[in-house]
């Protein structure tokens, strides 16, 4: 196993974190109070590239692997989770999906435009009564000659607000289940689509989340994502690729609970000597730095494992899973070293503290995560489509 990163990998990761200090950072605490999406921000990003890293070069693309993707995601999550919203959403969520499942002429037109900015992406898969049941869509697509119909609701969208395209997720079928669905991409200027922001986050709150409305909005059939009936599939698949930027993301969380922290305790002084030289905070730093290390291999996995081409839903699970894990435990024991300071916006910690819960929820919550590892283990569904080779606990039994 080789864990040196090649100059590339290198040179985007110093790359980003360069652009981070320098444009993000300054202005995170300020958008996170006034709850603002920053499209100044957003516009620079779309102009050094970023959200086609690892598109290839032919569809507009920085064409870099998954493991610069990686590090460049944790980058920006070091220092702004909200930002780091617009990365997953574009890149893992849309243009990745599009690439893996579009025809040739839709991954022309719709991902040079994802990449340069030019379109805005969101996930439509959530409703008010699929969360993690995702099967089950109400969302409802009727044929109407070589046009769809889309009728429904989805919440809790990222970029939902903002986007120009939608990736919507509707059943053709109801009596098929999961077999019905399909996805379609949906123009939001279209007739009968709207979008409502959602207020009052805890965290995330410089992140567009919104609701969207769907009140027959004619959808051409070139406009299908995959085949009819492949939606359900489509979906899961650009699951996988979020949850590795979440992963990736909350170790950049991690990682900032870290600088943060260990300036902090050489700065602030109790009893003679900085708080950094007392056992219960270095204990406190010592597991952040472990759990960093720790999850960083775990994402860094799945991503060679993407680089591959290997199928990866439970590598990318773990790492999901752990990632957010640390980064609660980070947020929580950031504020708790901070003291009094850390319950105030003064410093970034409690923004850390706050934005760390969603990692527990999206894009599949750490008890679908749980689900889905145990499953393997027990070889009651294997996540990857067959049997890893290890031992399981039903094995042994057997």
């Amino acid at each position: 196993m080789d864990f040196e990163f090649t100059p590339e990998q290198k040179a985007i990761r110093k790359h980003m974190r360069d652009f981070a200090e320098r444009e993000i950072a300054p202005k995170a605490q300020m958008n996170d109070r006034e709850c603002k999406f920053d499209w100044d921000i957003a516009k620079k990003i779309f102009a050094e590239g970023f959200l086609g890293c690892p598109i290839p070069e032919k569809y507009g693309g920085l064409g870099q692997d998954y493991v610069a993707y990686g590090l460049m995601t944790e980058e920006v999550n070091r220092v702004c989770s909200s930002t780091r919203t617009l990365f997953s959403v574009q890149t893992s969520l849309v243009a990745l999906t599009i690439l893996r499942w579009g025809t040739e002429e839709q991954k022309q037109h719709y991902l040079p435009k994802l990449c340069s900015g030019e379109f805005i992406g969101c996930y439509g898969l959530t409703e008010p009564e699929a969360g993690s049941d995702a099967a089950n869509q109400q969302t409802r697509a009727v044929k109407d000659g070589k046009d769809y119909l889309l009728s429904g609701q989805k919440v809790w969208i990222s970029c939902g607000s903002i986007a120009t395209h939608a990736l919507v997720f509707a059943t053709v079928d109801p009596k098929k289940g999961h077999h019905g669905i399909t996805c379609f991409i949906v123009d939001t200027k279209s007739k009968g689509f709207s979008a409502a922001p959602i207020k009052g986050k805890l965290g995330l709150r410089a992140s567009d989340t919104s609701s969207l409305f769907l009140d027959e909005v004619r959808v051409p059939e070139e406009n299908i994502l995959g085949k009819v009936g492949e939606g359900f599939k489509v979906a899961m698949s650009a699951l996988d690729n979020g949850r590795y930027s979440v992963a990736a993301g909350a170790i950049g969380l991690v990682q900032g609970c870290i600088d943060a922290c260990t300036q902090y305790a050489m700065e602030r002084r109790t009893f003679g000597k900085p708080i950094g030289e007392h056992q219960q905070v270095q204990a406190m730093i010592a597991d952040m730095v472990a759990d960093c290390e720790a999850g960083r291999l775990l994402y860094l996995r799945a991503g060679h494992l993407k680089n591959k081409g290997v199928r990866n839903t439970l590598e990318t699970s773990i790492a999901k899973l752990f990632c957010g894990e640390a980064a609660n435990r980070a947020g929580h024991n950031a504020v708790q070293i901070f003291g009094g300071y850390g319950y105030s916006d003064e410093y970034p910690v409690e923004r850390y503290f706050r934005d760390a819960k969603v990692l527990n929820i999206y894009e599949g919550t750490r008890e679908i995560q749980r689900m889905i590892i145990a499953q393997d283990a027990l070889g009651i569904r294997y996540a990857n489509g067959q049997s890893s080779g290890r031992p399981t606990a039903l094995a042994a039994v057997v």
